[in-house]
């Protein structure tokens, strides 16, 4: 097929950005699929007509219409999901169970939105509560009232969910009555495109309401206000440049960051060999070490378990990682599919030699690995790999590290307080969850 150019829709109109633009990938063949291009786009004036023409039609809105919006916008997706699945399957590599979660979330969310919002009725602020009285002078009361922003909802968004990515962030702020500009991550920023180019043609929302630009930030964040809203999801390093940047700091901008976590599943230390939470535990980190290839920001990072059965988990999932069938998605046999491109691979085999110099390998690693209908050359396959490190407390790339992709480390604990001080240790990044397995 002919690579396409994805076109950027900014200050009301579509237009194709200059140059080249960075490629696309289809992440087993290696095959180039489009490109993507932000130069030439003048950020501030996408940023002016935002504020200008899409904040004040949908704050003239009110809740329910807002929500009616959302609602024919998740009808859109509904009626495509097919032509999105085919673009997540060549351009991430996803098989059909792991973009569901990506497509049907986005659209679950929409509807989730769709629905709530409908409570809200017939306004266009929030009232929080009844009348405060503040005084012995009744006539001295306050009241709480929820006014939409004067900016716009800033979304950049990461590779491995380029669609619930783009929805779960844009359905709160149109609800909301902010417009939206999305910056999808430009690896996979075709499926993001493609359905906000779906829902431009449904001529559901108001000009102004919802830009899309596929390519580099470039000077974005020059641009903020502080009724501006960042939303950003990636790694912890770009976060920190997200906050430090002049403009965000000096204009105080709303900031959301989601990024690097190194999250745990606990066996408890009451469960014994065949108990249910032995056979809970290794189903659940199979599951999330393997589904969508573990890049996921959710994902089990390390396992935690007592001492005493820790060879008994090693060889359970050695055993069940063993049988999962890696290959391209295309296959219908296939469980799990590549990382996002070889640039990703690259960064997962280097975090996986990093682990790799404090702990012993359980499985991974192997020179023999081969992906099913793929060639190793040219794709982005890395096998499951599974760690054993005996010293957890003395470690200390396991608690910094976060390997995004389908990697994990098992840890034996010999005590409750050690089992509790693992997840904290002064050294590790922060962890969003933790998965606990127990019998009580």
């Amino acid at each position: 097929m002919n690579p396409v150019k994805l076109l950027n829709h900014w200050n009301g109109r579509w237009s194709e950005g200059h140059g080249d633009g960075a490629p696309l990938l289809d992440p087993v063949r290696g095959v180039e699929l489009a490109r993507a291009s932000s130069d030439g786009v003048d950020y501030a004036t996408a940023l002016a007509y935002s504020r200008a023409t899409g904040g004040p039609a949908l704050r003239a809105l009110t809740y329910a219409q807002r929500a009616a919006l959302l609602g024919r916008i998740a009808d859109v997706l509904v009626a495509n999901r097919d032509a999105y699945y085919d673009i997540a399957l060549q351009n991430s590599g996803s098989p059909k169970g792991d973009a569901a979660i990506d497509i049907d979330g986005a659209i679950f969310t929409l509807k989730y939105y769709a629905k709530e919002g409908s409570t809200l009725g017939q306004s266009t602020l929030l009232r929080e509560g009844a009348l405060a009285r503040l005084g012995k002078d009744e006539s001295f009361k306050s009241l709480h009232v929820g006014t939409p922003v004067r900016g716009v909802a800033i979304l950049i968004n990461a590779f491995n969910f380029p669609s619930w990515g783009l929805w779960e962030k844009a359905a709160p702020a149109l609800l909301s009555g902010v417009p939206v500009l999305a910056k999808p991550a430009t690896s996979t920023a075709w499926l993001a495109q493609k359905m906000v180019e779906d829902v431009f043609n449904a001529a559901i929302l108001p000009p102004g309401a919802l830009s899309i630009v596929c390519g580099r930030a470039g000077d974005l964040l020059d641009h903020v206000t502080g009724e501006d809203a960042i939303a950003f999801t990636g790694s912890a390093a770009t976060a920190e440049r997200i906050r430090s940047h002049p403009a965000v700091a000096r204009h105080s901008a709303r900031i959301n960051i989601e990024a690097d976590s190194l999250n745990l599943a606990l066996l408890g230390p009451d469960a014994s060999a065949g108990s249910i939470a032995v056979d809970l535990l290794v189903a659940e980190v199979i599951r999330e070490m393997t589904v969508k290839a573990g890049q996921k920001c959710t994902a089990i990072r390390r396992i935690l378990v007592p001492a005493s059965l820790s060879r008994l988990v090693t060889d359970a999932l050695r055993a069940g990682l063993s049988g999962i069938r890696v290959g391209d998605p295309r296959g219908a046999d296939v469980q799990m599919g590549p990382l996002v491109n070889r640039a990703q691979q690259q960064s997962v085999h280097e975090g996986i030699e990093r682990l790799a110099l404090e702990a012993t390998t359980v499985s991974g690693r192997s020179a023999s690995f081969r992906p099913l209908g793929a060639d190793p050359s040219v794709a982005a396959f890395v096998a499951p790999t599974l760690f054993l490190n005996e010293q957890p407390l003395a470690a200390r790339a396991v608690h910094e590290v976060e390997v995004f992709g389908p990697v994990a480390s098992i840890l034996p604990y010999r005590s409750v307080e050690e089992a509790l001080e693992l997840p904290g240790s002064r050294r590790g990044r922060s962890w969003r969850q933790c998965s606990v397995a127990t019998l009580n």
